[in-house]
Protein backbone atom coordinates (compact mmCIF):
# COMPACT_ATOMS: atom_id res chain seq x y z
CA UNK A 1 0.00 0.00 0.00
CA UNK A 2 0.99 3.52 -0.74
CA UNK A 3 1.98 5.41 2.19
CA UNK A 4 -0.02 8.77 2.97
CA UNK A 5 3.08 10.98 2.19
CA UNK A 6 3.40 8.84 -1.67
CA UNK A 7 -0.60 9.32 -2.14
CA UNK A 8 -0.29 13.39 -1.01
CA UNK A 9 2.58 13.79 -3.62
CA UNK A 10 1.06 11.72 -6.21
CA UNK A 11 -2.03 13.64 -5.62
CA UNK A 12 -0.27 17.29 -5.88
CA UNK A 13 1.72 16.33 -9.05
CA UNK A 14 -1.54 15.22 -10.74
CA UNK A 15 -3.41 18.62 -9.67
CA UNK A 16 -0.23 20.68 -10.99
CA UNK A 17 0.00 18.45 -14.03
CA UNK A 18 -4.07 20.02 -15.02
CA UNK A 19 -3.52 23.18 -13.65
CA UNK A 20 -0.98 23.10 -16.35
CA UNK A 21 -3.16 21.93 -18.92
CA UNK A 22 -5.93 24.07 -18.09
CA UNK A 23 -3.66 26.95 -18.96
CA UNK A 24 -2.19 25.37 -22.33
CA UNK A 25 -6.10 25.55 -22.81
CA UNK A 26 -6.17 29.17 -22.72
CA UNK A 27 -3.47 30.26 -24.58
CA UNK A 28 -4.42 31.49 -28.37
CA UNK A 29 -0.89 31.66 -30.41
CA UNK A 30 0.54 32.44 -33.80
CA UNK A 31 -2.14 31.47 -36.35
CA UNK A 32 -4.89 30.82 -33.83
CA UNK A 33 -7.33 30.93 -36.25
CA UNK A 34 -7.92 31.04 -40.18
CA UNK A 35 -8.42 34.41 -41.23
CA UNK A 36 -12.08 33.72 -42.36
CA UNK A 37 -12.48 32.51 -39.00
CA UNK A 38 -11.14 35.44 -37.37
CA UNK A 39 -13.58 37.84 -39.46
CA UNK A 40 -16.51 35.59 -38.10
CA UNK A 41 -15.31 35.77 -34.59
CA UNK A 42 -15.23 39.73 -35.13
CA UNK A 43 -18.70 39.84 -36.39
CA UNK A 44 -19.84 37.95 -33.47
CA UNK A 45 -18.59 40.41 -31.23
CA UNK A 46 -19.67 43.37 -33.12
CA UNK A 47 -23.14 42.41 -32.67
CA UNK A 48 -22.73 41.66 -28.95
CA UNK A 49 -22.55 45.09 -27.95
CA UNK A 50 -24.00 48.65 -29.37
CA UNK A 51 -23.55 51.40 -27.36
CA UNK A 52 -20.64 52.77 -25.13
CA UNK A 53 -21.56 51.66 -21.98
CA UNK A 54 -21.87 47.61 -23.55
CA UNK A 55 -18.58 48.38 -24.66
CA UNK A 56 -17.21 49.69 -21.80
CA UNK A 57 -18.21 46.95 -19.99
CA UNK A 58 -16.93 44.00 -22.50
CA UNK A 59 -13.39 46.51 -22.25
CA UNK A 60 -13.39 45.98 -18.41
CA UNK A 61 -13.47 42.23 -19.03
CA UNK A 62 -10.91 42.30 -21.47
CA UNK A 63 -8.63 44.33 -19.34
CA UNK A 64 -9.22 42.26 -16.12
CA UNK A 65 -8.27 39.30 -18.61
CA UNK A 66 -5.34 40.34 -19.48
CA UNK A 67 -3.95 41.43 -15.75
CA UNK A 68 -5.02 38.17 -14.37
CA UNK A 69 -3.66 36.22 -17.68
CA UNK A 70 0.19 37.41 -16.83
CA UNK A 71 -0.13 37.89 -13.40
CA UNK A 72 0.36 41.69 -13.39
CA UNK A 73 -1.27 42.27 -10.01
CA UNK A 74 1.03 40.08 -8.09
CA UNK A 75 4.29 41.70 -9.45
CA UNK A 76 6.27 44.26 -6.92
CA UNK A 77 4.51 47.13 -6.18
CA UNK A 78 6.13 49.72 -8.27
CA UNK A 79 7.75 52.86 -6.48
CA UNK A 80 9.78 56.14 -7.42
CA UNK A 81 12.94 54.39 -6.84
CA UNK A 82 14.45 54.12 -10.08
CA UNK A 83 17.60 54.68 -9.41
CA UNK A 84 18.80 55.41 -12.49
CA UNK A 85 22.36 55.37 -14.75
CA UNK A 86 23.50 57.35 -17.25
CA UNK A 87 26.29 58.02 -19.04
CA UNK A 88 27.88 58.70 -22.47
CA UNK A 89 26.15 61.64 -23.20
CA UNK A 90 26.96 62.79 -26.93
CA UNK A 91 25.42 66.11 -28.72
CA UNK A 92 24.24 65.57 -32.22
CA UNK A 93 22.57 67.55 -34.78
CA UNK A 94 19.67 68.83 -33.56
CA UNK A 95 19.10 65.66 -30.51
CA UNK A 96 21.44 64.25 -27.33
CA UNK A 97 21.90 60.89 -26.99
CA UNK A 98 22.56 58.62 -23.82
CA UNK A 99 22.96 55.48 -22.02
CA UNK A 100 20.45 54.46 -19.95
CA UNK A 101 19.72 51.62 -16.86
CA UNK A 102 16.45 51.72 -14.62
CA UNK A 103 15.85 49.89 -11.91
CA UNK A 104 12.44 47.67 -12.88
CA UNK A 105 12.23 46.13 -9.51
CA UNK A 106 15.09 45.50 -7.01
CA UNK A 107 17.72 43.81 -8.67
CA UNK A 108 16.59 43.82 -12.34
CA UNK A 109 17.59 46.67 -15.24
CA UNK A 110 15.98 48.17 -17.90
CA UNK A 111 18.63 49.03 -20.88
CA UNK A 112 18.46 51.40 -23.62
CA UNK A 113 18.72 54.75 -24.78
CA UNK A 114 17.77 57.81 -24.60
CA UNK A 115 17.01 59.84 -27.19
CA UNK A 116 16.71 63.91 -26.45
CA UNK A 117 16.03 67.03 -28.07
CA UNK A 118 19.02 69.25 -28.22
CA UNK A 119 17.40 72.86 -27.74
CA UNK A 120 17.87 76.35 -27.84
CA UNK A 121 14.87 77.98 -26.68
CA UNK A 122 14.00 78.62 -22.71
CA UNK A 123 13.17 75.61 -20.70
CA UNK A 124 10.34 73.43 -21.21
CA UNK A 125 8.60 70.48 -20.70
CA UNK A 126 8.95 68.14 -23.66
CA UNK A 127 6.26 65.62 -24.37
CA UNK A 128 7.66 62.08 -23.93
CA UNK A 129 7.77 58.78 -26.37
CA UNK A 130 8.28 54.86 -25.11
CA UNK A 131 10.04 52.97 -28.16
CA UNK A 132 9.88 49.18 -27.18
CA UNK A 133 11.54 47.28 -30.25
CA UNK A 134 11.00 43.87 -32.17
CA UNK A 135 12.76 40.87 -32.27
CA UNK A 136 16.07 40.59 -33.46
CA UNK A 137 19.34 40.01 -32.37
CA UNK A 138 20.45 43.35 -30.66
CA UNK A 139 17.42 45.05 -31.74
CA UNK A 140 18.17 48.16 -30.54
CA UNK A 141 21.32 49.08 -31.90
CA UNK A 142 19.82 48.32 -35.64
CA UNK A 143 19.39 51.64 -37.97
CA UNK A 144 15.49 51.69 -38.53
CA UNK A 145 15.52 51.81 -34.50
CA UNK A 146 17.87 55.01 -34.31
CA UNK A 147 16.40 56.73 -37.15
CA UNK A 148 12.79 56.61 -35.63
CA UNK A 149 14.37 58.02 -32.41
CA UNK A 150 16.53 60.91 -33.23
CA UNK A 151 13.94 62.15 -35.82
CA UNK A 152 11.50 61.98 -32.77
CA UNK A 153 13.95 63.86 -30.37
CA UNK A 154 14.62 66.25 -33.14
CA UNK A 155 11.13 67.11 -33.77
CA UNK A 156 11.21 68.08 -29.69
CA UNK A 157 10.19 64.36 -27.87
CA UNK A 158 11.97 62.51 -25.40
CA UNK A 159 12.64 59.40 -26.37
CA UNK A 160 13.24 55.98 -24.55
CA UNK A 161 14.20 53.02 -26.40
CA UNK A 162 14.55 50.12 -24.21
CA UNK A 163 15.73 46.17 -24.84
CA UNK A 164 13.38 43.40 -24.91
CA UNK A 165 14.10 41.30 -22.00
CA UNK A 166 17.18 38.61 -23.60
CA UNK A 167 18.41 41.21 -26.03
CA UNK A 168 20.99 43.61 -25.90
CA UNK A 169 21.84 44.73 -22.49
CA UNK A 170 19.13 43.16 -20.85
CA UNK A 171 21.13 39.39 -20.46
CA UNK A 172 19.17 38.97 -16.93
CA UNK A 173 17.29 36.31 -18.13
CA UNK A 174 16.30 34.67 -21.51
CA UNK A 175 13.90 36.12 -23.73
CA UNK A 176 11.53 33.04 -23.66
CA UNK A 177 11.69 32.29 -20.24
CA UNK A 178 8.20 31.50 -19.13
CA UNK A 179 6.99 34.90 -17.25
CA UNK A 180 8.71 36.99 -20.25
CA UNK A 181 5.55 38.57 -21.19
CA UNK A 182 4.76 39.70 -17.62
CA UNK A 183 8.29 41.13 -17.07
CA UNK A 184 8.54 42.71 -20.48
CA UNK A 185 4.68 45.03 -19.69
CA UNK A 186 5.61 45.73 -16.14
CA UNK A 187 8.89 47.05 -17.48
CA UNK A 188 7.24 49.27 -20.04
CA UNK A 189 4.97 50.33 -17.10
CA UNK A 190 8.28 51.28 -15.14
CA UNK A 191 9.41 53.22 -17.98
CA UNK A 192 6.20 55.45 -18.31
CA UNK A 193 6.75 55.53 -14.18
CA UNK A 194 10.42 57.10 -15.20
CA UNK A 195 9.62 58.92 -18.18
CA UNK A 196 6.71 61.14 -15.96
CA UNK A 197 8.83 61.66 -13.26
CA UNK A 198 11.55 62.94 -15.11
CA UNK A 199 11.52 66.99 -15.00
CA UNK A 200 11.78 67.62 -18.73
CA UNK A 201 9.07 65.48 -19.43
CA UNK A 202 5.23 66.73 -19.51
CA UNK A 203 3.51 64.05 -18.27
CA UNK A 204 0.02 64.67 -19.89
CA UNK A 205 1.55 64.10 -23.49
CA UNK A 206 3.02 60.61 -23.80
CA UNK A 207 3.22 58.66 -26.82
CA UNK A 208 4.38 55.07 -27.63
CA UNK A 209 5.28 53.13 -30.77
CA UNK A 210 6.72 49.88 -31.66
CA UNK A 211 7.20 46.98 -34.73
CA UNK A 212 6.21 43.54 -34.74
CA UNK A 213 6.91 42.65 -30.43
CA UNK A 214 7.15 46.18 -29.95
CA UNK A 215 4.29 46.67 -31.65
CA UNK A 216 2.62 44.21 -29.09
CA UNK A 217 4.29 45.93 -25.73
CA UNK A 218 2.63 49.70 -27.41
CA UNK A 219 -0.87 47.87 -27.32
CA UNK A 220 -0.93 46.22 -24.48
CA UNK A 221 1.01 49.17 -22.80
CA UNK A 222 -1.81 51.71 -23.63
CA UNK A 223 -5.01 49.21 -22.92
CA UNK A 224 -3.39 48.87 -19.55
CA UNK A 225 -2.37 52.43 -18.66
CA UNK A 226 -4.25 55.83 -19.16
CA UNK A 227 -0.98 57.87 -18.83
CA UNK A 228 -0.02 56.96 -22.47
CA UNK A 229 -1.91 59.44 -25.01
CA UNK A 230 -1.27 58.42 -27.85
CA UNK A 231 -0.70 54.80 -29.80
CA UNK A 232 1.25 53.81 -32.76
CA UNK A 233 1.42 50.56 -32.95
CA UNK A 234 3.36 48.87 -36.15
CA UNK A 235 2.64 45.60 -38.41
CA UNK A 236 1.47 43.58 -35.51
CA UNK A 237 -2.25 44.01 -34.59
CA UNK A 238 -4.60 41.78 -36.38
CA UNK A 239 -7.61 39.33 -35.96
CA UNK A 240 -5.98 36.01 -36.63
CA UNK A 241 -3.01 35.97 -35.33
CA UNK A 242 -2.00 36.24 -31.62
CA UNK A 243 1.58 36.81 -31.41
CA UNK A 244 4.37 34.34 -32.46
CA UNK A 245 6.48 34.07 -29.48
CA UNK A 246 6.11 33.61 -25.54
CA UNK A 247 6.35 37.54 -24.53
CA UNK A 248 3.42 38.19 -26.49
CA UNK A 249 1.27 35.37 -26.00
CA UNK A 250 2.94 32.60 -23.90
CA UNK A 251 0.41 33.59 -20.69
CA UNK A 252 -3.75 33.24 -21.35
CA UNK A 253 -4.38 37.06 -21.99
CA UNK A 254 -6.61 36.54 -24.63
CA UNK A 255 -8.89 33.60 -23.21
CA UNK A 256 -10.58 32.45 -19.94
CA UNK A 257 -13.38 30.34 -18.79
CA UNK A 258 -15.69 33.53 -19.53
CA UNK A 259 -14.57 35.45 -22.36
CA UNK A 260 -12.50 35.24 -25.52
CA UNK A 261 -10.19 38.02 -27.47
CA UNK A 262 -8.19 39.47 -29.61
CA UNK A 263 -5.54 41.54 -30.14
CA UNK A 264 -7.75 43.85 -32.63
CA UNK A 265 -10.08 44.22 -29.16
CA UNK A 266 -6.87 44.44 -27.00
CA UNK A 267 -5.79 47.58 -29.53
CA UNK A 268 -8.98 49.01 -29.37
CA UNK A 269 -9.18 49.65 -25.53
CA UNK A 270 -6.81 52.73 -26.22
CA UNK A 271 -10.61 54.44 -27.59
CA UNK A 272 -11.01 57.32 -27.76
CA UNK A 273 -7.33 58.25 -27.61
CA UNK A 274 -5.20 58.81 -30.70
CA UNK A 275 -4.48 55.45 -32.51
CA UNK A 276 -2.63 54.89 -35.79
CA UNK A 277 -2.35 50.77 -36.95
CA UNK A 278 0.45 50.61 -39.12
CA UNK A 279 0.62 47.50 -41.86
CA UNK A 280 1.65 45.84 -44.81
CA UNK A 281 0.64 43.28 -47.15
CA UNK A 282 3.59 41.21 -46.25
CA UNK A 283 1.89 39.72 -43.33
CA UNK A 284 -0.59 38.64 -40.83
CA UNK A 285 -1.70 42.66 -40.80
CA UNK A 286 -2.44 42.22 -44.54
CA UNK A 287 -6.85 42.56 -44.03
CA UNK A 288 -6.05 45.70 -42.09
CA UNK A 289 -8.31 48.00 -44.20
CA UNK A 290 -10.85 45.30 -44.32
CA UNK A 291 -11.32 43.73 -40.97
CA UNK A 292 -9.33 45.10 -37.72
CA UNK A 293 -9.27 48.80 -38.66
CA UNK A 294 -13.54 48.55 -39.13
CA UNK A 295 -14.04 47.17 -35.93
CA UNK A 296 -11.99 49.48 -33.86
CA UNK A 297 -13.46 52.41 -35.88
CA UNK A 298 -16.87 50.75 -34.68
CA UNK A 299 -15.33 51.28 -31.35
CA UNK A 300 -14.19 54.70 -31.54
CA UNK A 301 -17.61 56.11 -33.31
CA UNK A 302 -19.15 54.90 -29.39
CA UNK A 303 -17.46 57.70 -28.29
CA UNK A 304 -17.59 60.46 -31.50
CA UNK A 305 -13.76 59.80 -31.82
CA UNK A 306 -13.51 58.80 -35.50
CA UNK A 307 -11.18 61.47 -36.75
CA UNK A 308 -8.59 59.93 -33.82
CA UNK A 309 -8.32 56.30 -35.31
CA UNK A 310 -6.00 55.97 -38.37
CA UNK A 311 -4.88 53.18 -40.39
CA UNK A 312 -2.01 53.47 -43.01
CA UNK A 313 -1.46 50.27 -44.82
CA UNK A 314 1.11 49.67 -47.32
CA UNK A 315 -0.03 46.71 -49.60
CA UNK A 316 3.70 46.43 -51.13
CA UNK A 317 5.56 46.67 -48.48
CA UNK A 318 6.63 43.69 -45.51
CA UNK A 319 6.69 43.34 -42.11
CA UNK A 320 9.17 46.12 -40.82
CA UNK A 321 9.40 49.54 -39.18
CA UNK A 322 10.88 50.98 -42.46
CA UNK A 323 11.12 54.66 -44.21
CA UNK A 324 7.27 54.54 -45.07
CA UNK A 325 6.16 53.25 -41.65
CA UNK A 326 8.14 56.11 -39.94
CA UNK A 327 7.50 58.48 -41.89
CA UNK A 328 3.44 57.77 -41.19
CA UNK A 329 4.18 58.10 -37.46
CA UNK A 330 5.99 61.01 -37.49
CA UNK A 331 3.30 62.55 -39.12
CA UNK A 332 0.53 61.70 -36.95
CA UNK A 333 2.64 62.19 -33.15
CA UNK A 334 3.48 65.70 -35.01
CA UNK A 335 -0.25 65.61 -35.20
CA UNK A 336 -1.19 64.89 -31.40
CA UNK A 337 2.10 65.53 -29.32
CA UNK A 338 3.74 68.90 -28.88
CA UNK A 339 6.39 68.21 -31.61
CA UNK A 340 7.26 70.12 -34.89
CA UNK A 341 8.10 68.38 -37.50
CA UNK A 342 9.72 71.30 -39.39
CA UNK A 343 12.82 70.82 -37.34
CA UNK A 344 13.50 67.50 -39.43
CA UNK A 345 14.65 68.51 -43.54
CA UNK A 346 12.00 67.92 -45.61
CA UNK A 347 12.05 67.80 -49.59
CA UNK A 348 9.78 65.23 -50.87
CA UNK A 349 9.87 63.47 -47.71
CA UNK A 350 11.61 63.30 -44.68
CA UNK A 351 15.39 63.58 -44.85
CA UNK A 352 17.10 61.47 -42.27
CA UNK A 353 20.22 61.54 -42.97
CA UNK A 354 21.26 63.95 -40.25
CA UNK A 355 21.00 61.01 -37.89
CA UNK A 356 24.55 60.01 -36.91
CA UNK A 357 24.38 56.14 -36.40
CA UNK A 358 26.10 54.46 -33.80
CA UNK A 359 27.58 51.44 -33.34
CA UNK A 360 26.26 49.12 -30.35
CA UNK A 361 28.94 49.18 -28.19
CA UNK A 362 28.62 53.02 -28.54
CA UNK A 363 25.22 52.54 -27.11
CA UNK A 364 25.64 49.58 -24.81
CA UNK A 365 24.82 50.52 -21.04
CA UNK A 366 27.00 47.70 -19.33
CA UNK A 367 30.67 47.71 -20.19
CA UNK A 368 33.70 46.96 -18.49
CA UNK A 369 33.72 50.89 -17.29
CA UNK A 370 29.79 50.68 -16.70
CA UNK A 371 29.30 46.91 -14.89
CA UNK A 372 26.21 46.23 -14.20
CA UNK A 373 25.45 46.43 -10.32
CA UNK A 374 26.74 43.50 -7.99
CA UNK A 375 23.04 43.38 -6.53
CA UNK A 376 21.59 42.53 -9.89
CA UNK A 377 19.54 38.92 -10.25
CA UNK A 378 21.32 36.73 -12.36
CA UNK A 379 19.38 33.94 -14.37
CA UNK A 380 15.72 33.02 -15.10
CA UNK A 381 15.49 31.05 -11.95
CA UNK A 382 16.99 33.83 -9.43
CA UNK A 383 14.12 36.36 -11.07
CA UNK A 384 11.24 34.02 -11.05
CA UNK A 385 12.49 32.90 -7.35
CA UNK A 386 12.36 36.72 -6.50
CA UNK A 387 9.09 37.77 -7.99
CA UNK A 388 7.23 34.55 -6.73
CA UNK A 389 4.48 34.69 -8.69
CA UNK A 390 2.24 31.44 -7.99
Amino acid sequence: MKTLIESTFIFLIFLISNLAIAQESMLCQGAHWEEDEANAFMKQWASAWTTQDDWEKRADMIREGIIKGMKLEQMPERTQEFNPIIHSTREMDGYIVENIAIESFPGFFITGNIYRPLKKEPFQKSPAILSPHGHGEDKRFWEDVQHRAAVLARMGAVVFVYDMVGYADSKQINHKMPIALTIQTYNSIRVLDYLTSRDDVDPTQIGVTGGSGGGTQSFLITALDPRITVSVPTVMVSAYFFGGCVCESGMPIHKSNHHQTNNVEIAALAAPRPMLLISDGGDWTKNTPRIEFPYIQRVYATYGAESKADNVHLPSERHDYGYNKRTAAYNFFGHYLDINPGRVPYKNGYDESFVTILTADQLRVFDATHPIPSHALQGDEAVINFLKLD
